[in-house]
């Protein structure tokens, strides 16, 4: 760390600790240095030493830059630049102040507590609002990327201290011509959160994202995911089999209009299934808001504020890959 320290300073970034570790990178907060004074907290991903010289690593960790430098959108975590030292590359990104949808669901354990019905379809609106933007995007030349995500999850969604949501690591997207695929051989993403199309090895499109995406409403509404065994295959098998039950007979307070949206949210046939994210959100903010006010982003915020015991305005921050979350 001390040797990375000093490269890094070298580099105008102030390495002050790491975050988390996980796949092929490692995540450090840092503070990126300027002139006259000028101090901006980011967080830094790093590749993994012991991959960086494996030609596939460094062709995803380059295409996931690449990938999201162009995926400017608030519900989505920023990529700033790409850099490389010593042979290793690294990425700058948008340091978020808040909690992954993991440690806000633990919380809730810990206390408790349920998640309100709105907060959690809320919450699902933005990562899908960042699902419509990332889905629809096109290169410089105008040709469609057919992003694909491959890794929807709680663990992947951030929610600042603000109340804003975001999505983040786009590690093992599929997008044109940018990332590493091996589609068909191998299974993409978490086993518990795949869409019945990954669970089998079948080509992907941009609906394998809304299936996990009604795993993670459900899981927020329920406290735990349904499908989760711990058995891997089992979690798969249970993806692809197991019945669907009407989720307003395990929580009173799932109305008809929300129970239909995770339904068809969760239809395995992706012909059935929501045909793009931009319907998915349509239908999640009609049942939060035509009846009038519904919740905001400082609505979450204050929330999330609470459920955590945050009164000092000088609080740790989380980055895209957040740690345990040590929120007092």
């Amino acid at each position: 760390m001390a040797a990375l320290k000093h490269i890094f300073n070298e580099l105008h970034y102030e390495m002050t600790r790491k975050l988390a570790e996980g796949g092929m990178g490692v995540v450090y907060e840092a503070v990126q240095l300027g002139a006259g004074n000028f101090r901006k907290v980011v967080a830094v991903k790093l590749i993994r030493e012991e991959y960086s010289a494996i030609e596939e690593f460094q062709r995803n960790f380059i295409g996931e830059a690449r990938l999201v430098a162009d995926l400017i959108h608030t519900n989505i975590v920023q990529t700033y630049h790409l850099g490389q030292i010593g042979g290793q590359y690294f990425m700058v990104m948008e340091y978020v102040r808040g909690v992954n949808l993991e440690q806000f669901l633990e919380q809730h354990r810990k206390l408790g507590k349920r998640i309100p019905v709105d907060l959690a379809a809320f919450i699902v609106s933005r990562v899908a609002r960042g699902l419509t933007y990332a889905h629809m995007k096109c290169d410089r030349d105008g040709r469609h990327l057919n992003i694909v995500h491959r890794d929807i999850g709680p663990k992947n969604v951030l929610v600042a201290l603000e109340g804003d949501v975001k999505l983040t690591d786009f590690g093992i997207a599929k997008a044109l011509d940018l990332m590493h695929n091996e589609e068909g051989k191998v299974i993409a993403g978490k086993d518990e959160y795949l869409s019945p199309e990954q669970a089998t090895y079948a080509i992907t499109d941009a609906r394998a994202d809304l299936f996990p995406l009604g795993i993670m409403i459900t899981e927020l509404l329920l406290g735990k995911n349904i499908f989760r065994s711990t058995d891997r295959a089992q979690s798969r098998r249970n993806i692809l089999t197991m019945p669907i039950p009407q989720f307003s007979t395990l929580r009173s307070d799932v109305n008809p209009k929300l129970e239909a949206i995770i339904q068809r949210a969760l239809q395995r046939d992706r012909e059935k299934r929501y045909q793009s994210a931009h319907d998915m959100l349509t239908d999640i903010e009609i049942y939060l808001y035509s009846d009038g006010y519904g919740p905001t982003n400082e609505k979450l915020g204050v929330y999330i504020k609470d459920l955590f015991g945050v009164r000092d305005p000088i609080i740790p921050s989380l980055s895209s890959r957040p740690p345990p979350c040590d929120l007092r």
